[in-house]
């Protein structure tokens, strides 16, 4: 396995019960790890055993405590795939005409434009995508997704923003949100962000007409938890 761990302990299930508790979670916060070969998932986590999309992962983590790993193959959709690394960009996606057809845009130059603009890591990069809730993760994570209200999300943006300060900038299109938006620019950008979920991973992975979706680099998550009763406790907090 990897010896890519966070050089600062955390002790994962004791974070998880106290984001849980605090903000009053439907479900657990996720922890999702990329994968590039094979030999770097842990021992004993077992393969997927159906093709569903990476939302609906995240689901079965987040509300039906799942463990599990999941390489290209078991990844139903294939801009969620691409975005995380495991497959490379199919011509339609590219070209535009798939979201055209879709009728998420006015053209197919239009979609074009948002799918160039789209997070994704490099193809080849992933063998495979390993979900598990936070507090019983086996691995160290590198993305934790929470799927919460917006009134938590508040909170927890709060929370991002309560050591240094500063301004948040979430990147989304309304295409792609727990894939690109909360997994693959979280990631890359080693920056919390924050989405408004889309059609797909509302349709497929249960995330409710009042709830957002927010992806954080899992080395954020110490600051987050020691702010967090904090911010909810201030004076000024509704």
């Amino acid at each position: 396995m990897s010896t890519d761990q966070t050089k600062i302990a955390v002790d994962y299930t004791e974070a998880a019960e106290k984001l849980k508790k605090i903000l009053n979670l439907k479900g657990s916060p996720v922890a999702i790890r990329f994968a590039p070969t094979k030999v770097d998932i842990p021992a004993g986590m077992v393969e997927l055993d159906k093709t569903i999309r990476h939302c609906s992962m995240v689901n079965l983590a987040r509300t039906e405590g799942k463990i599990f790993y999941a390489p290209a193959d078991k990844h139903e959709c294939n801009g969620g795939a691409w975005s995380l690394g495991l497959r490379g960009i199919t011509p339609t996606l590219k070209n535009g005409e798939f979201y055209f057809k879709l009728g998420k845009f006015d053209s197919a130059a239009a979609c074009k434009r948002t799918i160039e603009r789209i997070p994704h890591l490099d193809t080849g990069e992933t063998y495979a995508t390993l979900y598990a809730p936070l507090e019983k993760t086996p691995f160290s994570p590198q993305v934790i997704v929470i799927v919460t209200t917006p009134r938590n999300m508040l909170k927890l943006a709060q929370s991002s923003l309560f050591r240094l300060g500063g301004r948040i900038h979430a990147e989304f299109s309304g295409i792609q949100s727990v894939c690109a938006d909360a997994t693959a620019q979280t990631y890359l950008s080693g920056q919390a962000n924050f989405s408004l979920g889309c059609d797909g991973s509302r349709r497929f992975s249960g995330i409710g007409d009042d709830e957002m979706v927010m992806g954080f680099p899992a080395e954020m998550l110490p600051e987050i938890i020691a702010a967090l009763s904090i911010v909810i406790g201030a004076a000024g907090s509704k």
